[in-house]
């Protein structure tokens, strides 16, 4: 088609008010930051099949899954922020959401977004004192004077980050350290719709116990995949147990289970079908596999054995590769443990035939699309005769970029923008692909 396609220039960032995460107030300055987006919350749950999978697509992309924080939603002054305060800020952020997410009415303005902000917000300091005991705090300041909610809410989550967080500025040190934040998510959304005593408290202790040790067999089959577990592999699994906060009983059966491994048969499913609770299991597994950036023929078929035991399609495990690696590519420069050349593009290079393998199978549908979008069809056109200005390829860029949205299964997974540039885009897209638009 005569396209020549340079290098494409990010856009750039808008400016806030500035927000210190050390000091007292930081949840309440973050929350009025974030007030008009969270209303956004809603838009995203109408567009989902499910409000898991709304949540999963909210939270995926930050890395708060994986243990990292690579961005704080928007936030331009994230980047400046130590690992511990953007944890932290997201852990936040994602109990929140997913309280909006789950909320049984519609919100219609401010003041019902309000109410259910405060609700929760009240609610996270309940959650953690009852479910997470080790984590509570005084009620009172000094003079007797007692916390507000805010407040109350700012410490817990300050000291549940720091017992979590090792600030390694390591990628899979983190992920094996910090990854089990997500089932603070997970339990949380299903405690804030109890009444919270004694009883239902002890339950959710215990489910807690028991789905950290769920993990445990997760990443323990996924290491054993190859039948050979490397030093590394072990130091990390170590890492994950130090984390883990499981009893002295647990922890003696989790270290015979790493040593010796799990059938898949032996992972427990989460009773209640969970959909984000087992992509989440899938994704521990996948990262397990590919912590030496090579996922071999029988770790492949491990994979697929492991999906098919939690009862998704085959789709759901190239969509949790995609989300995978696409997370990894869009923030490349930030995951400094990843930074070699040849690592890069070995990913790249799977993810470019991933993506290309779902497109192939949406082609028609992505098609129509293009055919439907009037802008993308002058440009497209236009670039059959003269080489387009930097100016258009960008908005090229933009407008592929929002029909391949349309392809069901980039609903659900976050497409990693910053690195599907033009040219790479053009390698993901069928070689007749225009001319059929054309046609």
């Amino acid at each position: 088609m005569g396209f020549r396609i340079g290098p494409l220039k990010r856009p750039g960032i808008y400016q806030q008010p500035r927000m210190n995460p050390d000091k007292a107030g930081w949840l309440e300055e973050y929350l009025t930051f974030r007030k008009g987006m969270l209303k956004d919350y809603q838009a995203d749950k109408n567009k989902a099949a499910h409000p898991e999978q709304a949540l999963y697509r909210i939270i995926q992309p930050t890395g708060l899954m994986y243990g990292q924080s690579i961005t704080v939603l928007g936030h331009p002054e994230s980047s400046k922020w130590s690992e511990k305060n953007r944890l932290k800020i997201l852990l936040a952020e994602s109990l929140i959401g997913s309280s909006i997410l789950f909320y049984d009415s519609p919100i219609k303005n401010d003041a019902d977004l309000s109410v259910i902000i405060k609700q929760t917000v009240e609610s996270i300091g309940n959650f953690y004192h009852h479910v997470f005991p080790e984590l509570t705090t005084p009620v009172n300041k000094w003079f007797g004077k007692k916390k507000n909610p805010m407040e109350a809410a700012e410490q817990i989550l300050e000291k549940r980050i720091e017992r979590s967080s090792t600030h390694a500025n390591n990628f899979w040190t983190n992920f094996f350290h910090n990854s089990l934040l997500f089932l603070d998510i997970y339990i949380f959304g299903q405690w804030i719709h109890t009444q919270g005593d004694r009883v239902v408290s002890d339950f959710f202790k215990y489910q807690r116990e028991e789905l950290r040790f769920s993990v445990v067999k997760i990443i323990a089959s996924a290491a054993h995949a190859n039948h050979i577990i490397e030093f590394e592999e072990r130091k990390l699994l170590e890492y994950f147990l130090q984390s883990a906060d499981l009893s002295n009983e647990k922890k003696k059966e989790a270290r015979e289970i790493l040593d010796q491994g799990v059938q898949i048969e032996g992972v427990d499913l989460p009773t209640n079908n969970s959909w984000i609770l087992k992509k989440y299991y899938l994704e521990m597994a996948s990262l397990t596999i590919w912590a030496d950036k090579k996922v071999k023929s029988e770790e492949r078929e491990y994979l697929i054995r492991l999906t098919k035991h939690l009862g998704f399609s085959p789709d759901e495990m190239s969509n949790s590769l995609i989300a995978l690696e696409g997370f990894v590519l869009q923030n490349w420069g930030e995951l400094e443990h990843l930074q070699e050349k040849n690592a890069f593009q070995e990913v790249s290079n799977e993810f470019i035939e991933l993506v290309a393998q779902v497109i192939e199978i949406n082609k028609h549908r992505l098609i129509q699309e293009a055919k439907n979008n009037r802008e993308l069809m002058v440009l497209v056109r236009q670039a059959q005769k003269d080489e387009l200005n930097q100016e258009e390829k960008d908005r090229m860029q933009a407008l592929i970029l929002t029909i391949l949205k349309a392809i069901p299964n980039f609903l659900v997974v976050s497409l990693p923008e910053r690195f599907l540039t033009l040219p790479v885009i053009m390698k993901i897209l069928p070689k007749d692909f225009f001319a059929e638009v054309l046609n």
